[in-house]
Parts: C-alpha cells; structure tokens; sequence
C-alpha cells in the first residue's frame, strides 16, 4: 500500500503501562540545543514564515502579516505527530524537512503568544505506521515507550532549566497527542506542577471522559474546558466532514469501554453549540503532503503567503452518531462568488477518500486562529489568578 504523503498520523496512539527495560537505549540530552526544534534564543522551526493571505467570500486578497510576541507571559510545550520518514521503527534524533515543516503548520503560529519550546524525540515512525497498516511485519520491534520517556526527559529539562515558575500550555497532534495524554496522567494531573498548566490541547485524538462528564476517564483531575477564562483545562477533538461523519471503521470518537466516550471541545464554541471556524490551512493545498491538486482559492487570483484564512466559509459543531462523539466541520462554499467552495484535507488512498481518517491532516490548521486566540484569553485569566 502506498503511504498518501509525508505526513500520516499514529491515531488514538496507547502506551502501556510504564516498565523498566535493560534494553532501553541511553537517554536524549536536552541540554543540546539541536534536540529541540524549538528553544528560546535561537533560529529555528519555530522561525517559520507564518504570514497569511484572508481570502474574502467576494475573492479580495488582504495581506496579514505574521508577528511573534517579543516577552510572551506564558510558555507553549508541543509534541509534533507522526512526521518521520526515516526508515527504522523510531527515528532518530536528525530533524528532516518533515519535522521542520510539521512545526510550521501546527505550532509556530502560538509564538504571537506564548514562548515556544518543542523538542524531537524518537517518535514511531511513517515506515512503521506504513508496515503496520499493510500487514507487513516489521523490520525491528518497535519500542513503544521509547518516545514517551524522550518526551518526559525534554519536559523535566524544560521545567528545570528553563520554566522559571511560568504557566504553561500542552499542545499536541495524533501521536503527540498521545504521548501528552500519558504526560499528564503520570506526571501532571493530581501533582504540584498541575497548578502551572494553563490549558492542554489534544488534537486528533479520543480522549476519554465519563459520558456526560467533564472529568474522569483518562484525567483524574484535568476538565474539559467550557470558555476561554478556563485555567488549567484540555481542549480534545477529532474532525470529520459534517456530510462525511465517522464511519463504523473510523479511527476516532469511539468509546474505549462502557461508560465512557471520546471527549469533543470545540474550540470554534468552547460553551457549545455552533461556532466559526478561524482557519490557516497551508495556501499550497499540500499540509503535510497530501495528495491534493491545488486550485485557486479565488478566481484569478494567485495567493504568495504560506497560509491562507477564508472568514465565514467554515462552521463547527460537536455531534454524535452511531460510532461515537466527533467534531462535524460544515462547508459554506457559495458557487456564485469568487472563491473556492471547498477545502483539501481529506487523506487519499489511490484516489479515494478515507473517510474513517475524517480531516485528520487539517486538525490542527482548521483551527488555528481559534487556538491562539484561547492561549492568549486563557493566560490572561492563569496570570490573573497567579
């Protein structure tokens, strides 16, 4: 089976309980700049070109320049997902264009508001995930902890060497999302340093909630957030077309056993209900790779920025069918104005649409605009409280 670009995501990624093993490889030292991707001080992915072009229902192209903040309040700590080409189970430590280029469309747009750390770490890899999903077997066995304890080593240098007492925002994608999941429930959620977390973002994941609840499930102690004066609150969802929800097969919004089910916070309406999607999606039409033709996003008009934003094109709800709970984007493409009446995003196998994927590659891009805008109002209200 061919693998559809450079980036396809581990889905609802579980680690297993914590173990010891002599087999283990040496640790990662984060006191070296190049195991970051994102450190403080230096040019680096976190450098990306963020600007933006806003392409308006009536085909007018405004420019909007990209600005990160020079003393931000708050820090930003992201878990990319799964990006590596390399060929072995887990990566190495040398960041491709893939890792460079993950960062640019999932985190670097947060450096307007908060101070952006993000190290590598030995993730599993698209070879594997490709041998996986073909019945291959694989090369090596997988060491499934691997990338977790590189991500707890990188989170205890951090909160060491360069956290300072500050507040701090979890962000994480798919995989990342799933090593974050683990992060909190062993070493955040009930413990002293939970009283800095200022919000977690889980994308592109199913994290589990008592049915009903906002606590429980996999976090003891971490809500679900309700408004953007929550402190100390997750952010979870899973993306699927409005008119294309998840499948019976689908890889996300299931429960994981009785009473429980996939957590929806939907960060277009943090308090319910439908709300307006502040999108950046890559102006190539090719996030991560995707195999999309791209087409003007207006009639004759070429966009030079990496990104673009389309105000009122696109709307999201949580909703729940059969399969489980899941975050419904609507389309509001209109045929008798200038600009494009759809979206890329969708993962395509051989020319077809895998809809039990949803908008997996655009999670994060869909809902960019809104993000940023929460990590700002959300530390505003940690600061205040602190």
């Amino acid at each position: 089976m061919r693998l559809w670009g450079v980036v396809v995501l581990v889905a609802g990624l579980v680690l297993p309980a914590l173990a010891e093993d002599a087999a283990t490889p040496a640790k990662n030292d984060y006191s070296i700049a190049s195991n970051w991707l994102c450190l403080p001080g230096h040019e680096d992915a976190c450098s990306a070109n963020e600007d933006a072009t806003i392409v308006e229902a009536d085909g007018t192209l405004k420019s909007e320049k990209f600005r990160a903040a020079r003393k931000a309040p708050i820090d930003c700590f992201y878990v990319y997902p799964t990006v590596s080409r390399d060929p072995s189970v887990n990566s190495d430590m040398l960041p491709g264009a893939e890792e460079m280029g993950v960062i640019a469309q999932q985190f670097a747009r947060f450096a307007s508001v908060c101070t952006t750390y993000a190290p590598l770490y030995r993730q599993f890899t698209l070879t594997a995930l490709a041998a996986r999903m073909s019945g291959r077997p694989m090369a090596a066995p997988a060491d499934p902890m691997l990338g977790y304890h590189d991500v707890v080593d990188a989170w205890n240098y951090y909160l060491e060497h360069y956290n300072n007492g500050r507040g701090v925002v979890l962000i994480g994608h798919s995989q990342g999302s799933g090593v974050l999941n683990a992060l909190i429930k062993n070493e955040i959620d009930g413990k002293p340093i939970q009283k800095q977390l200022v919000l977690a973002i889980l994308g592109g994941t199913r994290l589990q909630v008592p049915a009903g609840k906002d606590v429980g499930g996999d976090f003891q102690h971490v809500a679900l957030c309700h408004s953007d004066k929550d402190v100390g609150c997750v952010i979870a969802f899973a993306s699927f077309r409005a008119d294309a929800p998840p499948p019976t097969n689908s890889r996300f919004g299931k429960s994981a056993g009785p009473g429980l089910e996939a957590a929806c916070v939907n960060p277009a309406a943090l308090g319910g209900g439908s709300g307006d999607v502040h999108a950046y999606l890559a102006s190539s039409g090719r996030a991560f790779g995707a195999s999309v033709e791209p087409k003007p996003w207006a009639a004759g008009k070429t966009v030079a920025t990496p990104f673009v934003s389309l105000p009122g094109m696109l709307t999201a709800e949580c909703a729940r069918n059969d399969v489980g709970t899941y975050l419904a984007i609507t389309v509001h493409g209109d045929p008798a104005d200038a600009r494009v009446d759809n979206i890329p995003g969708d993962v395509v196998i051989a020319g077809q649409v895998q809809q039990d994927w949803g908008l997996h590659l655009i999670d994060m891009n869909l809902f960019m605009g809104n993000l940023v805008d929460i990590v700002k109002s959300e530390g505003k209200a940690y600061l205040n409280r602190h």
